[in-house]
């Protein structure tokens, strides 16, 4: 991501999220060096970008949008792509996100990309008031609940 998709990216978040980041706050993310901030770029045009935070080994995705007309191309797949590899480099053990329940096409995504329903976070979004489906990819085989010790 660079600077200068940050107002695309500030715009993409208002039309995908009841509580959108601001320019300022996506740029303080991208200057952090344990965030990730990735966007999808043709021919000089943002179609989405996603966001991971790494820290203590561990990796959380904190934001994937498309904007709706660049949906079904494949977009939200390869930033998720990123975000793993990204994670996988960082040394993580796991990559880990939450995604509205009501989000059927995200949870495609995610399951598709190899993640793993681990549970439900009630009333987790705001406006609508909705509980957040918890998917998880780990990145060692056996890793993960209920692995023998």
């Amino acid at each position: 991501m660079e600077a200068a998709h940050v107002p695309a990216l500030a715009a993409l978040e208002r039309a995908c999220f009841s509580a959108p980041w601001s320019e300022r706050l996506l740029l303080e993310a991208a200057a952090h060096p344990d965030y990730t901030l990735l966007a999808a770029v043709e021919d000089g045009k943002v179609l989405g970008y996603g966001g991971a935070l790494h820290a203590a080994g561990e990796s959380g995705v904190t934001n994937i949008a498309v904007f709706p007309e660049c949906r079904g191309r494949g977009v939200g797949t390869a930033l998720v792509n990123a975000l793993i590899r990204e994670a996988r480099s960082r040394g993580s053990a796991f990559l880990t996100l939450e995604v509205r329940v009501s989000n059927a096409s995200a949870r495609r995504l995610y399951e598709r990309a190899g993640f793993a329903f681990q549970g439900v976070r009630p009333r987790f979004y705001d406006a609508p008031e909705e509980d957040a489906a918890i998917y998880t990819l780990y990145f060692q085989p056996g890793d993960g609940p209920g692995r023998e010790e």
